[in-house]
């Protein structure tokens, strides 16, 4: 399924969360931190007040609490403001 982000918004694939385990004890999904970072899938056009300077495949990092999780194929990913991402990653 394809799904273009309106707006302001950006569609955001987080990245897995690293599995850590202490003395052996595999600490289950529901306990690890939430990934706070990721890449961009899709963007919208942008906003006459905010200029859209987001682009497909962008790396960046979000807040903990930014954006709101969607089933899309099967995948978890996040679509939020633009507003909500905190940095681009440059490589």
């Amino acid at each position: 399924m394809k799904l273009k982000p309106l707006a302001d918004r950006v569609l955001v694939q987080p990245t897995a969360a690293e599995e850590v385990t202490a003395s052996g004890i595999i600490i289950p999904d529901s306990a690890k931190e939430k990934p706070l970072r990721g890449t961009v899938l899709a963007v919208g056009d942008g906003t006459a007040e905010e200029k859209m300077i987001l682009k497909v495949g962008d790396e960046v990092l979000y807040g903990k609490y930014a954006g709101t999780e969607i089933d899309l194929d099967g995948d978890k990913v996040l679509i939020m403001k633009q507003a909500d991402v905190l940095a681009v990653i440059e490589k």
